[in-house]
């Protein structure tokens, strides 16, 4: 298949993170992106994460998670 190149822009602090999670995989930053993009045609349109369907039913139904996390914020930031 044949390629070509893309030029992404993303600040300095995702890419160190992106760079450093491929060194530490042993993968380079093409390998990592294609595999990203590839794992991401296996999910059907619209599905959520397979990541945050693991999680789903942690929370009681009862808990208002908006109300949640607007409280953690206004906390956070007194």
């Amino acid at each position: 298949m044949p390629t070509r190149k893309l030029t992404v822009r993303l600040p300095e602090e995702e890419i160190d993170f992106a760079k450093g999670y491929a060194a530490r995989h042993g993968l380079t930053m093409t390998q990592l992106i294609d595999r990203y993009l590839k794992s991401l045609q296996h999910l059907p349109e619209g599905d959520l994460n397979p990541d945050i369907i693991r999680f789903s039913g942690i929370i009681p139904e009862t808990v208002d998670s908006r109300d949640e996390y607007y409280s953690a914020l206004e906390e956070k930031h007194k």
